[in-house]
């Protein structure tokens, strides 16, 4: 009974490691790579130096930015559009962390064309959850628990010169919002924040074991204008618990992100 039992797993394993695929038939391979780099008036991010003057007249530094994307969504012109998901839905980007600015996208892409790509800048409701993330850095992300719990969408931290000439610091930190009875306490209510990005000139074709690099671009000036000019003076340092101020903020995000195509290259096969 045993040589029996033992001669049918043989003969199953053989079967199976000998099994090829049908005649003609290939599996493609398609690869996605998303970069992610920091620009101000066109030109990459000089930080730690006040270099930069805002709409308001504000002359600012940028000494770094931390923010999520999540559900990103490649559009086809004739089908279902692709949810990114199949590993993570959710990207962190550290402008102090070099490996964070490039996200090889796990999932399996159909070949074809493309005319656009989006995502959420943040993190939806239904997936911002307090402790998802254990370990840091993106656990240092964690958005108080009393102002709405889960992880902020963005720390773009820096400094300005006031208007006495005073270097200030400033978090420009986006996330949950709060509305109060009484500020700074009686919190009644909570608002969602996060908003939809459609990245600009992101149509792309990906062939058949083909990959494709998409830069998305951060324009950090535009934080601060269009269609809300953003005053330090006058909103201070710290917008965390300030819903008005970061509504002006995300309002203004609709033109923050640009993306910049690159010419395909093909796979190397393993």
């Amino acid at each position: 009974m045993r040589s029996t039992i033992f001669f049918l797993l043989v003969t199953i394993l053989f079967n199976t490691g000998c099994r090829k695929d049908p005649p003609g038939e290939t599996v493609s391979t398609q690869k996605l790579i998303l970069t992610f780099d920091f620009m101000i008036d066109g030109n990459p991010l000089q930080r730690d130096t006040l270099l930069y003057m805002n709409e308001a007249g504000n002359q600012y530094m940028v000494n770094e930015i931390q923010y999520f994307i999540s559900d990103v969504v490649l559009h086809r012109p004739n089908g279902d559009p692709v949810l990114l998901d199949a590993w993570t839905a959710i990207h962190y980007i550290d402008s102090d962390l070099p490996d964070t600015r490039r996200w090889e996208v796990y999932d399996t892409i159909p070949a074809g064309s493309y005319d656009s790509v989006s995502f959420t800048f943040g993190i939806n409701e239904a997936k911002n959850q307090s402790l998802m993330f254990l370990n840091p850095p993106e656990s240092f992300m964690f958005w108080p628990e009393y102002l709405g719990g889960g992880y902020h969408y963005m720390k773009l931290n820096g400094k300005w010169l006031d208007t006495n000439s005073v270097v200030q610091p400033f978090d420009f930190h986006l996330g949950i919002g709060q509305i109060y009875a009484h500020y700074p306490d009686s919190i009644i209510g909570f608002v969602q924040n996060y908003f939809t990005v459609s990245l600009p000139n992101s149509a792309f074709s990906l062939p058949a074991n083909g990959q494709q690099q998409i830069t998305i671009v951060m324009n950090i000036e535009n934080w601060f204008r269009n269609p809300n000019t953003f005053d330090f003076n006058h909103w201070g340092g710290d917008i965390m618990q300030n819903q008005e101020a970061m509504r002006l903020g995300c309002e203004n995000g609709h033109d923050v992100f640009t993306s910049i195509v690159a010419k395909q290259g093909s796979i190397e096969q393993k």
